[in-house]
């Protein structure tokens, strides 16, 4: 089934393209702390996953193959042959399965605070977060989500967190449904030593959702990949520490 992506494209006009994919109950806005430094060397296109931001969800039951398959068909919707792939979190875990299925699309992967397989207790976490947001709706979760997403720094800049909250609170029900429950079928860890790709596996010092040693596994099976930490950052980085983000981005892949 086909959906339609709400997008943006800006930066340099005939520069390579970076495309950069958000997590789970956020929009492409959550790049915007990184779009001064990424914009002034490069095209960019941001997209707002199925049923997040202003793309329409269709349906709560879909896989992470289609949440593939939608990043390219919108490159190819916008004739862009190849790109750089920056993803956290869900973005990540679609960036790995677009390196290792559709390696010919990409030039560079770097994937932020993500993991590559899902064990019987992160599995379990999503059935449990799917059913309070049957219950619920989006606002069941949406507190939890921004306590567990961010550092006690973070949490203390009411207007960020507020932001934030806001952010996961615009995610449809069924796009979170649903996306969640193409992320219970995480498989990719076993696959990593196939991946191609030139891949920088990124990551905040203080993520629990994908912990640095987990990053550092994930690292280590991936030939010629490339490793960072962000100190001082937890779940979400590129919100946290958009700087510092930026700057290991724009380093590997300039």
């Amino acid at each position: 089934m086909k959906t339609s992506l709400n997008y943006r494209m800006t930066g340099l006009q005939d520069a390579p393209v970076v495309t950069l994919a958000h997590s789970l109950a956020t929009d492409l806005s959550m790049w915007d702390g990184v779009m001064s430094a990424l914009e002034g060397k490069f095209r960019v296109l941001r997209y707002d996953a199925r049923g997040h931001g202003d793309s329409p969800a269709k349906s709560d039951a879909f896989t992470l193959s289609e949440l593939e398959q939608d990043v390219i068909e919108l490159l190819d919707g916008l004739e862009i042959a190849k790109t750089c792939f920056v993803g956290l979190s869900m973005g990540g875990m679609v960036g790995m399965g677009l390196g290792l299925k559709h390696a010919d699309r990409l030039d560079r992967l770097v994937v932020c605070d993500a993991r590559a397989d899902a064990p019987s207790s992160y599995r379990d976490s999503w059935s449990d977060r799917i059913a309070k947001v049957k219950a619920g709706g989006i606002e069941a979760i949406a507190e939890p989500t921004v306590q567990r997403w961010f550092t006690d720094a973070f949490k203390s800049d009411a207007a960020g967190m507020e932001r934030m909250r806001a952010m996961v609170k615009r995610t449809s029900a069924d796009g979170y449904i649903g996306c969640a429950r193409a992320l219970r079928e995480l498989d990719y860890a076993r696959r990593l030593p196939e991946m191609s790709v030139p891949t920088l596996f990124l990551v905040g010092a203080e993520d629990a959702g994908a912990p640095p040693q987990i990053m550092r596994d994930m690292h280590a099976a991936t030939p010629g990949s490339e490793f960072a930490l962000i100190d001082d950052a937890g779940h979400i980085s590129a919100v946290e520490k958009p700087d510092e983000v930026a700057a290991a981005i724009l380093e590997f892949i300039s």
